[in-house]
């Protein structure tokens, strides 16, 4: 919530008690040691945490004195002020700030201050930051009032902070992409492979929880949620929901083969475990997994009465009656076909984080 700035501060004034004759127009140039003795400006930094004036090898304070009175003072600073920003948008964020100066003890009756050459005022080297390009750099002014003293002149130094998202992309965004998609490869693996699709679901959700945990040691610590907070617990999410899926494939697996095996299906002497043994996965093949059997399209009142053997069962030309599953039919249904789980979580979750992807980079970039 602060930024640090060095700068050269000039001040211009006239003082005609410090004019002096002179046949050359040429000025004179004092250092600190004269300051002490004369007015100068009581300029101070608004908001500011620390401050100092440079003092090496001497201070770093010049005064130039013109024959007509007028005065230059320019004295080397680093500040440090207050800026209160806005992570809400963290990393894709853009901060808006201000170095504000004004007189402690000269009100606007006293004392009048402004930038000599407006925005020219402010002349800035090619400045690069580290996390931060300068979108836009300016300089205004205005007034302050305090109840007990009035009303101050007060100059502003405004700039707008934009923040590089590509430290991020690299250390943030794109880990949490592929642990996501890492967590997909499990929906290709035989649901019988226990011990590969669970090692793979683990591993994938430890390490979002180690990116979690490093990401958020090295953020603002703030109290509400950041962008980057979003991305990383949603993309957590999905991840968790990779091994749930596994867990309820597992689960539709077993009540399906109990079933079978009481209706006579399997063997009691089949051992699923043997199977696995000989190439670390269970083959369908091995067992009949088959799927409801299709239901013949009936014109009868009553939808669950079977058509007569002699009865035709086309319906009537121009006629076409479908009967829709209800929702218990479909939860049977992938019970009793637990593969399927597997089919639809490949095209589910892919469509669901580019989904998502989409809305959180169109609404935050």
């Amino acid at each position: 919530m602060d930024f640090t700035m060095t700068l050269y501060l000039r001040h211009y004034w006239k003082d005609e008690r410090l004019s002096f004759p002179s046949h050359t127009n040429q000025s004179r140039t004092f250092d600190s040691r004269l300051v002490k003795k004369i007015w100068v400006p009581d300029v101070f930094f608004v908001h500011s945490k620390r401050s100092f004036i440079h003092d090496t090898t001497m201070e770093n304070i010049m005064l130039r004195v013109y024959p007509d009175g007028n005065i230059l003072y320019s004295v080397r600073v680093t500040v440090t002020a207050l800026c209160s920003m806005d992570f809400s948008s963290f990393p894709l964020d853009t901060q808006n700030c201000s170095l504000e100066l004004e007189s402690y003890a000269y009100n606007e009756n006293d004392l009048m201050l402004y930038w000599k050459n407006g925005n020219d005022s402010l002349r800035t080297d090619e400045i690069v930051l580290s996390q931060f390009f300068i979108k836009h750099f300016h300089a205004s002014s205005g007034l302050a009032f305090y109840s007990s003293t009035g009303w101050y002149n007060r100059l502003f130094i405004n700039f707008i902070l934009r923040r590089h998202i590509f430290f991020f992309m690299l250390q943030t965004y794109f880990p949490t992409m592929l642990m996501v998609v890492l967590s997909w490869v499990s929906f290709w693996i035989d649901r019988r492979a226990v011990p590969a699709r669970v090692s793979l679901g683990i591993t994938t959700v430890l390490t979002m929880s180690t990116i979690i945990t490093g990401v958020s040691s090295s953020m603002p610590q703030v109290s509400y949620v950041k962008a980057v907070d979003i991305y990383l617990w949603t993309s957590f999410l999905f991840v968790f929901l990779s091994v749930i899926e596994y867990a309820a494939v597992n689960y539709c697996t077993t009540l399906e083969e109990m079933r079978k095996m009481r209706r006579g299906k399997i063997p009691s002497t089949f051992n699923a475990s043997q199977a696995m043994a000989f190439d670390g996965c269970f083959h369908d093949n091995d067992i009949e997994l088959t799927t409801f059997p299709r239901m013949a399209p009936t014109l009868t009142s009553d939808p669950l009465t079977a058509p007569s053997p002699n009865s035709d069962p086309r319906p009537p030309e121009g006629t076409r009656l479908r009967r829709q599953r209800s929702v218990r039919e479909n939860v049977e249904l992938l019970v009793n076909n637990s593969y399927m789980i597997d089919s639809y979580s490949r095209l589910a979750f892919p469509l669901s984080y580019l989904l998502f992807n989409t809305v959180y980079w169109s609404l935050y970039c």
